[in-house]
């Protein structure tokens, strides 16, 4: 078994130093969260299933150049992942995106926004707007 790859990773950070024990982690893939010392819970998103990017910035997350990317998804156990206080948070939130777009091209598919219907069942081709929560805080 080959290890991960790696494109990004950093931590979670207060007052701009990576002091916590939340860690992010990008793959060609994949999404990663890992959250916690002695009890670890790890979460992870696939590339593809990422339906939108939104960036948060406070003055004080400006002050110590960090910011707040929130990845909204089709993934049932992790709909929504916010990746906090991530140093150079816009660069990141690009290359996220970029990954998002060439994992779906990897995968010859392209999501369709259908408006209507949320009873529908929830695939990873399409989904309902009013799933997506706009609310993205900490």
């Amino acid at each position: 078994m080959e290890p991960i790859q790696y494109l990004w990773k950093d931590r979670k950070r207060f007052l701009g130093l990576p002091l916590s024990f939340t860690r992010y982690r990008l793959s060609e893939d994949r999404l990663f969260c890992e959250k916690g010392f002695l009890n670890i819970k790890a979460d992870e998103v696939l590339l593809y299933r990422v339906r939108d990017l939104q960036l948060n910035m406070s003055l004080g997350q400006r002050i110590f150049g960090v910011g707040t990317i929130c990845v909204l998804s089709s993934d049932k156990s992790v709909p929504h992942l916010d990746l906090k206080n991530v140093k150079h948070p816009r660069e990141v939130k690009e290359l996220i995106h970029q990954n998002v777009e060439a994992a779906k091209d990897k995968r010859r598919m392209r999501t369709t926004e259908i408006m209507g219907d949320a009873d529908q069942d929830d695939f990873s081709h399409d989904f309902d707007d009013s799933d997506l929560d706009d609310n993205c805080g900490e």
